[in-house]
């Protein structure tokens, strides 16, 4: 039995303990848990290549198992965060250029000027407009009222076709 070797092992446990509670990632605390087993056996006299076996064992099936309950169980319910242009879609916005049909105009949406469309005809300055689509760097609008009209003109036709009363 090498003395020295359980009390490295029990230092890197130490060290990587230590970083889990600078760096918090859920990380290091696996391989700092690999390192104590691995400290353990290296007491109990196994040698150096069962050491590195536990030790590698030990951190993968934890690390593998707490990423796999985190996923499952704590993030089950995690809502998808939108962001940037994905985050656009549906908000609502300002006419601040009129949009007339064949040029366009400029709207305001949280705080920034982009170019935009109109789908349902020519809009004046001041009017609120909700996206519906983003091509590149214009937006896609519409009167509210519309973009509800078409949603239920839509479910109409559905029903038509499926043949719901």
């Amino acid at each position: 039995m090498d003395p020295t070797a359980w009390h490295l092992w029990l230092i890197a446990a130490i060290v990587l303990g230590a970083l889990e509670i600078k760096l918090s990632g859920f990380v290091t605390l696996w391989f700092a848990v690999g390192a104590l087993m691995a400290s353990l056996i290296a007491g109990a006299g196994v040698g150096l290549d069962g050491q590195l076996v536990m030790f590698t064992l030990v951190s993968t099936a934890l690390f593998a198992a707490s990423r796999t309950l985190f996923k499952n169980v704590f993030m089950r319910d995690a809502v998808h965060l939108k962001t940037g242009i994905e985050a656009m879609l549906g908000q609502e916005a300002v006419v601040m250029e009129a949009l007339s049909d064949p040029h366009g105009g400029t709207v305001r949406i949280n705080g920034e000027l982009w170019m935009a469309r109109s789908l349902s005809g020519p809009l004046p300055e001041g009017e609120r407009v909700t996206v519906e689509q983003i091509e590149g760097l214009k937006l896609w609008v519409r009167r509210p009222s519309a973009s509800h009209e078409v949603s239920l003109h839509q479910q109409q036709r559905k029903k038509e076709t499926v043949g719901w009363d």
